[in-house]
């Protein structure tokens, strides 16, 4: 093989394995398909007398709508009795199920015959749609046959609609067509480039949006957020050509950002907001102007994560949170009862910012803390350090749980942790995490925390746990994903060790 051949061979591979990366970071957001591509329903297992068939439609219609889109047009084969049950019942459609079986890797060539087989199911169901899930065929061909499906889509009153684009890294325009499905409560989009917005545009039934890798301009988010009264829920991850995010609604419930690069976030007025959870990803670097979260009228916010001072600039109403600024009751959110904060304890500003921080929250319960590595670190950020940083209402009166992620037994990490142990009258769990092969062993690791016996604990029943995480570096965002973040029948999503 010559020189050029092999250069432009690990470009390709360099291509693919950039690709499959932003495409399983995309994916990871992506909700999964409402039926389970193990479920079947065989002729073989129904008699002739079976009972099933005797069910009532509508019974045998909600079977049905649990199977793969494959297995449930099979139905019509069983008996009589089912012949015509699937065309009535909400079709849920997952490509993914269209795939041949039993193969152990997916090839580009199965790929693109999936669109085919869509277009058939499509025309031939005559609505509703309950799901359709298009995650895995290949639309860079497709692009004509894809108006025509958001069309039947937007005539057939789809309920859910998961689109993902899988091209070669090169991001495709979505059709203008999808703003014609005003039947949406679901929407999610990976791999995309924004077309404008049309003026009739109007999602009166989206209750959850999430947009993955991207590429969408302010002004068009802007846009879709205020033609989505209902909207409740709020994802996006990894966009690209964003430079500020603005909440500006009365029905929100949850925002999750993970930003692949500078995002200014403004919570405007969002009285029903409980959560906002944001995520600098790792590809994001330090030095660039950090940029501002605002929060301004939020009355439910209970949740907050993760602030950093090395990226985040934190305004509260007007006030911007600085060491030279006074707390007063304007920059303070007594809701939050839930804190996520990422640090490098052994900068000194970024160490100066923290107790800033924390007086923002007073009546803060449930503290989340990651150390982040840093090359340098200062000799001067010791316990005289956080005591002079003066008294933190929440730390002395209200925090009842401090997970504290990442140690690795700096000094600087272990002279904040004594001076929380010092003043945390209400504390009761101290949950210390480290990762697997900081230490070489679990005696190691124990004698890491040792110095923090060595001060008088304010709270005399508080324990403290050593964890070793089973997370890998990196590995936090997956872990701590949207499906976590927006789960509200977990009450402190945020709080997972990864431990083995």
């Amino acid at each position: 093989m010559n020189p050029a051949m092999a250069a432009e061979l690990r470009r390709r591979e360099s291509e693919s394995v950039l690709f499959s990366r932003l495409l399983s970071f995309a994916h990871s957001a992506l909700p999964d398909p409402p039926v389970s591509a193990a479920a079947r329903l065989s002729a073989l297992l129904l008699p002739h007398d079976d009972h099933i068939s005797r069910l009532p439609d509508a019974l045998l219609r909600n079977i049905v709508s649990r199977l793969p889109v494959k297995d449930a047009a099979r139905t019509a084969a069983l008996s009589s009795r089912w012949r015509g049950v699937w065309r009535s019942a909400p079709l849920v459609l997952a490509d993914a199920h269209l795939l041949p079986d039993l193969i152990p890797a997916v090839t580009r060539a199965d790929a693109r015959r999936v669109p085919s087989v869509v277009s058939l199911i499509l025309a031939a169901h005559p609505g509703p749609f309950r799901c359709i899930h298009l995650t895995v065929s290949h639309l860079e061909e497709y692009q004509g046959p894809l108006a025509r499906w958001l069309g039947l889509l937007a005539a057939k009153g789809t309920q859910e609609l998961v689109l993902a684009n899988r091209p070669p890294p090169v991001v495709l325009r979505l059709p203008a067509a999808i703003f014609g499905i005003d039947t949406l409560t679901r929407l999610y989009l990976a791999l995309w480039k924004f077309p404008d917005i049309p003026r009739t545009a109007y999602f009166p039934n989206l209750r959850e949006l999430g947009l993955c890798t991207v590429v969408i301009e302010s002004r068009h988010l802007d846009s879709i957020l205020a033609r989505s009264p209902v909207l409740e829920t709020l994802c996006l991850q990894g966009n690209m050509l964003m430079d500020r995010l603005t909440i500006n609604s009365r029905s929100i419930r949850c925002v999750y950002v993970v930003a692949t690069s500078d995002l200014d976030i403004t919570v405007e007025e969002a009285p029903q907001l409980q959560r906002l959870i944001v995520w600098v990803a790792s590809t994001c670097k330090g030095g660039s102007p950090r940029k501002t979260i605002k929060i301004g009228r939020v009355q439910a916010l209970g949740l907050i994560g993760y602030l950093e001072p090395e990226f985040h600039t934190l305004q509260v109403g007007d006030t911007t949170i600085k060491p030279s600024a006074k707390p007063s009751p304007f920059t303070m959110l007594p809701t939050v009862k839930i804190l996520g904060l990422k640090v490098r304890f052994g900068v000194r500003n970024e160490a100066k910012m923290l107790p800033c921080f924390l007086r923002c929250f007073p009546k803060v319960e449930r503290l989340h803390i990651e150390s982040k590595e840093t090359i340098e670190s200062s000799s001067k950020i010791n316990l005289k350090f956080w005591k002079e940083s003066g008294t933190i209402a929440s730390i002395c009166s209200s925090v009842n749980l401090i997970i504290f992620h990442n140690f690795r037994g700096d000094q600087c990490e272990l002279c904040f942790l004594k001076f929380i142990l010092e003043s945390a009258q209400m504390l009761t769990k101290l949950v210390v995490v480290y990762r697997k092969g900081t230490f070489a062993s679990l005696a190691e690791a124990r004698s890491k925390v040792d110095p923090l016996f060595d001060v008088s604990w304010a709270s005399k029943c508080c324990s403290l746990r050593l964890v070793q995480s089973a997370l890998a570096e990196g590995e936090g965002l997956k872990i701590l994903n949207f499906k976590r973040g927006s789960n509200f029948s977990l009450s402190d999503p945020l709080a997972f060790t990864g431990r083995c």
